[in-house]
């Protein structure tokens, strides 16, 4: 079992940055974890992934070269920075992570965190 808690979202200008983070539980080292997003009324939409134990990543296209994702040494914290952020960047934002010693970046994720709200103003 993986426990995720996400923070640092909030509202923010068109062209500002901003830093999510998500704490793990459970022995998150053997997890490969990803970030999504869900803007109202759509569907959730892939972000990016960081594998279970290299620094190997994936990105959507929409969003490579804007947003990053990173983890700490102790593999405890995940993070996405999102730099140009645009009022299509609007939703909920949600960590998760796959079952152990899984990397399957666009696969099924078995766990999530509650998500947290990036609202970019125009």
């Amino acid at each position: 079992q993986v426990q995720l808690v996400e923070s640092g979202g909030g509202l923010v200008q068109a062209g500002d940055s901003l830093i999510l983070s998500c704490v793990a539980s459970g022995r998150p080292s053997r997890h490969s974890m990803g970030w999504f997003r869900q803007a109202p009324g759509k569907e959730r939409e892939f972000l990016a992934a960081i594998h279970w134990n290299d620094d190997i990543t994936s990105y959507e296209d929409s969003v490579k070269g804007r947003f990053a994702i990173s983890r700490d040494n102790a593999k405890t914290t995940v993070y996405l920075a999102m730099n140009g952020l645009k009022p299509a960047d609007t939703a909920v934002y949600y960590c998760a992570a796959q079952r152990q010693f899984i990397w399957q970046p666009r696969g099924q994720y078995s766990y999530w965190g509650q998500g947290t709200q990036v609202t970019v103003s125009s």
